[in-house]
């Protein structure tokens, strides 16, 4: 009993990909956003983390915002699905965290994502 009540709970992660140099979600995006507010809704969680990311193509500065746009569109379409705004947070790393490492310059659609980390409640 005292191992499990010192276990790090697990965020449940999603992961939405954009198409190049949009913020916009796809129908396959929706679905996934879907998914992971029915499984915040239903597993209970403590709070929502949305992090934007990009591929390497454009000035790291436009890539910081094209990246929080990402991550504000998800939340956005979270918050459509019932999740309370005020329990998620978004943030922005734009090209500083490949899923894919590459070099500069290069279109690589693994990383332009928004990354969803659902922080389940102890006990949950």
């Amino acid at each position: 009993a005292q191992l499990e009540a010192g276990a790090a709970v697990s965020p449940a992660a999603y992961m939405v990909f954009f198409d190049f140099d949009k913020s916009e979600l796809t129908p396959e995006g929706r679905q996934i956003v879907q998914a992971a507010a029915e499984a915040a809704q239903k597993d209970g969680y403590a709070k929502i983390v949305v992090t934007g990311h990009t591929d390497t193509v454009g000035s790291a500065e436009y890539n910081e915002g094209l990246s929080m746009r990402r991550a504000e569109a998800v939340r956005q379409e979270l918050a459509s699905l019932g999740v309370p705004s005020d329990q998620i947070t978004t943030q922005a790393l734009g090209e500083t965290s490949p899923l894919v490492p590459t070099g500069d310059g290069v279109r690589e659609p693994q990383n332009r994502r928004a990354e969803i980390d659902i922080q389940s409640r102890p006990g949950s």
